[in-house]
């Protein structure tokens, strides 16, 4: 008999704002100006502390692609 393994669900890593900020190629303080502007990526905020899920910065910057191409 065979049995199946099915993988769990991963969640996509949590990043923080030194993470993104690398990531993007942008400064913690553009980062940081963003979120206050609702610019920026989606961001989590759990007991004061700001993280972003990988997927939801990956979609966030797709989606910049998609503007510029309308």
């Amino acid at each position: 008999m065979s049995e199946t393994i099915t993988e769990p669900n991963l969640v996509s890593p949590l990043l923080d704002s030194r993470e993104v900020a690398a990531y993007l190629k942008v400064s913690e303080a553009t980062l940081s100006r963003w979120r206050t502007d609702k610019k920026g990526p989606p961001f989590l905020r759990m007991g004061g502390i700001t993280r972003y899920r990988l997927d939801a910065v990956e979609a966030w910057l797709a989606s910049l692609s998609a503007d510029e191409h309308s």
